[in-house]
């Protein structure tokens, strides 16, 4: 049986949860997420499978303060608002919810999904990202989007009135965007903003429609100077709203960050349940990596025979911690403190890192180093793979 919450250990670290929903109405050709097309799915059986294994890692791991949860996907949108619900009771029987746990929830702004934002806001969930993706019609068709933005509008109005926070995500360097066209479209998306924006830039992945479009010449983006343009357009234009880029892509007003992705860049522990998630959990002495199979079908019958649909299960060794812990807490403005590299890793970072290496990144300008952090530059934010393999040992 899970662990009661009132048996949640004292001293024991808060515990991030992240659910996911591998279904989607469509596949977008730039895509290289964990997603699937089906025509139907028993949501009732979906549910069962995803609170078993939430039972599952809490017999595991013992009792927690649950501090964010997020759904994402996929389409979590698509979730029947009693799967959301189940999921839901699940957590707060198998652990403690903190009584301001930030609780996420990606939605596409289609009106069909906008429809269930209100019950969704009565099942508890306090903040909603809506994949706008773009501001004009032509490049949300070529994205393979289904909504249009008058749509899009709608389901963002709807959505402030029924959760207490919101973000929506808009991909730039399209194909045929200029630097221009990027300024307006941003200058446009905050004045819209309430709070948070994610931004990303175009990347074309393996197995995406996109790089067999672009590999054989038909998909053409931007160049790279338009592209660096574009990036430095988009910090101070942020800036100049009051937003903060407190990570590679995403920017915030002051205390409107993302406390549940702040988890992964701060390297806490979380886990992770659905099809290919992934989780980061303390067990005993250990700190351990999980992922649960990728396939819908193949994960749906493991945890349905045997509990759970962990497919890998192993220590991490305190250099691969290492390695982790600086890939994602350099990708913030906040940096890596050292005392939480310190409790991560089990080191100091002055006896796991070189100071000389160190030292040279500070004079090229690529790092910040001092009152007890290390921090990348925006020059460093851009050469990050550098500077990752420069500090490592080896």
């Amino acid at each position: 049986m899970p662990t009661s919450p009132s048996k949640a250990r004292i001293g024991v670290p808060p515990l991030a949860i992240y659910v996911h929903w591998p279904f989607c109405a469509a596949k977008c050709p730039y895509c290289d997420f964990n997603s699937h097309v089906r025509e139907g799915v028993d949501q009732e059986r979906w549910a069962r499978a995803l609170v078993r294994e939430l039972e599952h890692y809490a017999e595991l791991i013992g009792g927690r303060t649950v501090t964010s949860i997020f759904f994402g996907g996929g389409t979590p949108s698509l979730m029947a608002p009693a799967t959301v619900a189940a999921v839901m009771a699940a957590i707060k029987k198998c652990w403690r919810l903190e009584p301001t746990a930030e609780i996420t929830l990606e939605a596409n702004p289609t009106s069909a999904e906008a429809a269930r934002f209100e019950e969704l806001a009565t099942i508890g969930i306090n903040r909603l990202s809506l994949g706008v993706q773009a501001l004009n019609d032509a490049d949300l068709s070529a994205l393979g989007r289904w909504h249009s933005v008058a749509e899009a509008m709608d389901a963002f109005r709807a959505a402030q009135d029924h959760f207490s926070r919101t973000s929506f995500d808009l991909i730039y360097g399209r194909e045929g965007q200029s630097s221009e066209d990027w300024r307006q479209e941003l200058k446009r998306a905050l004045s819209l903003a309430v709070g948070h924006l994610s931004l990303y830039q175009l990347t074309i992945e393996p197995g995406t429609a996109f790089f067999r479009e672009h590999r054989e010449g038909r998909l053409r983006l931007p160049g790279d100077d338009t592209g660096a343009r574009m990036l430095e357009d988009t910090w101070h234009l942020c800036a100049d709203h009051g937003y903060d880029p407190y990570e590679l892509s995403n920017f915030a007003i002051p205390g409107q960050e993302c406390r549940h992705n702040l988890a992964y860049w701060r390297y806490d522990e979380y886990v992770g349940v659905g099809p290919g998630a992934h989780g980061r959990l303390r067990i005993g002495s250990d700190l351990v990596a999980t992922a649960q199979r990728r396939s819908p079908d193949g994960w749906l019958g493991d945890v349905e025979a045997v509990g759970h649909g962990t497919e890998i299960r192993e220590v991490i060794a305190a250099a691969d911690r290492a390695t982790e812990c600086l890939i994602m807490g350099l990708r913030t403005r906040e940096g890596v403190s050292e005392a939480r590299f310190a409790d991560a890793i089990g080191r100091p970072l002055d006896q796991q890192l070189s100071a000389v290496k160190i030292s040279a990144l500070v004079d090229q300008g690529l790092l910040v180093h001092g009152r007890g952090v290390l921090r990348a530059t925006r020059r460093g934010w851009s050469l990050l793979d550098t500077v990752i393999t420069e500090l490592m040992p080896g």
